[in-house]
């Protein structure tokens, strides 16, 4: 079987964004600026799982990669 590092890939991705979104004002500009500071209070409910969602598929991707 060929190994496809796509799953990989786009776990990593994922946890980068979600944690540039998370650690750093970037969401919180860009909803200024649109006018959706109201929203800006459950930014957390979203961002924090989509976190671990991301960091859980990376290290299930890592796993099945180097398994095969």
């Amino acid at each position: 079987m060929k190994k496809d590092p796509k799953l990989l890939k786009i776990g990593i991705v994922g946890t980068i964004i979600a944690a540039l979104c998370c650690f750093t004002p970037i969401l919180v500009l860009f909803f200024t600026v649109v006018g959706l500071s109201g929203l800006l209070g459950y930014l957390d409910y979203i961002l924090l799982p989509a976190l671990a969602f991301f960091m859980l598929l990376a290290l299930y991707a890592l796993g099945r990669y180097l398994r095969h």
